[in-house]
Parts: structure tokens; sequence; C-alpha cells
């Protein structure tokens, strides 16, 4: 018999970065009004999938939503999830919301994730080059208090920001990892999926040595 891979769900809620726009949506009926809109690779979930043997992935993304939107459908996006992705931040420092509600939000859910999930991840808001000069302080304070509360929560912090900026350019995206200057591109996502995205060290492990102690039980 073959080594047996223990499946787990990763539920990625946020953003449009989750969502994975413009290259892909996750509501088909957003799919026209997106460019191109119907590639799947445009996903930072759909590349940790590949990466991770057993993870499967639903991904409720919602483009242009702020944290206190996100946060109002975590109970019913997350239902199943055994890890929870906590994303968001960019739409606040967008519409000029303070980033001090934008980081309490994210506290709130990843705290309820904690109570609903085995993993909760956690990932920094990406640079905006767009936005360049003015977003990018507001940016970088965001950045600080996720990390923050990522440590205080104890949860594993996803270096988004670091794994697209680039070296050269600091506060800016890399050309060749953004279409558009807002949004990674599919080389972007592949990116964040298998260099930024982990799960805890051991993790996936434990889940494996339950599963086959539990196999050894008499039923």
């Amino acid at each position: 018999m073959g080594d047996r891979v223990s499946e787990f769900l990763v539920v990625g809620l946020g953003d449009s970065i989750t969502a994975g726009n413009p290259g892909w949506d996750p509501d088909p009926a957003r799919r026209p009004f997106e460019d191109p809109g119907d590639d799947e690779t445009s996903q930072y979930l759909y590349w940790a999938a590949r990466a991770n043997p057993g993870m499967r992935f639903r991904n409720h993304g919602v483009g242009g939503e702020r944290t206190d939107e996100i946060r109002a459908r975590l109970e019913s996006a997350v239902v199943g999830a055994d890890v929870i992705v906590v994303q968001g931040g960019i739409n606040d420092v967008v519409h000029g919301r303070p980033v001090e509600l934008a980081a309490e939000d994210l506290a709130a859910m990843v705290r309820r994730s904690k109570e609903l999930a085995e993993v909760v991840l956690l990932p920094d808001v990406l640079p905006w080059n767009n936005g360049r000069p003015d977003a990018e302080p507001r940016i970088r304070e965001l950045n600080a208090l996720i990390a923050a509360l990522a440590e205080a929560e104890n949860v594993t912090l996803l270096p988004f920001h670091e794994t697209l900026e680039d070296r050269q350019l600091p506060g800016r995206m890399k050309a060749e990892w953004t279409p558009d200057g807002n949004h990674p591109s599919v080389e972007g996502h592949r990116r964040l999926g298998e260099l930024a995205f982990r799960l805890p060290t051991g993790w996936a492990g434990s889940r494996e040595r339950g599963i086959a102690s539990e196999s050894l039980v008499p039923r």
C-alpha cells in the first residue's frame, strides 16, 4: 500500500489579492469583469496547494473589500477549514481608513479563526505601486501592526510584502510580478504560494502520524 496523505482544507479569506484579480476570480459571475479572469493559476492558493501535498483550498477573496467587510463574511466562509488565511488591509489604505482600525479587524478575525481551525496564517500587505509615495508609509505602519499581531497571537506571519518587493525600488512590487501595479501577476502569485506561504513546522507531519495512529485502533 502507498503512503496515506492526510488531506486538509485551507480557506483563504481576503480581498482581491486572495481572489486572484485581475487574472482570476472565485466568483464566476465576476470573471467577465476581470482581465482575463479565467486563469486559475492567478491565485497564491493554487501554487501553495501544488507545493503542499494533501492541501485542498477554497478561495473566499472578494475584490475591493476593506477588513471590516471581510470580517463580516468570516463565519460563513470558513466552515470546515483546517487552516484559515486571514488576508486584508490594502483597501483600508486605499480608502483612507485608519490603519489601527484595520489592525483591530484583523485581530478579531485571527482570534475567531483560532477558535474555528487548527492553523491560522496572517499575510502582511503587499506594496502598492500605484499608491506611491503617499500610501507607502501607511502600508509599512499597518505591516508593523500585523507583525506584532502575529507574534502576540502566535500565528504564522506570511511575508507577502518582502516576497514581491523590488529590492532596487523599495516600496514597489517588481514589474514582472504585477500586471497593473495593484495586484500580483501569475508569477507573483507563484512566488507567494511557493515562497511566502508556509504551514507551521511539523504540523502536516503530525496530522499524518495522527491518521496512522487512528488506523491502528480496533473498530
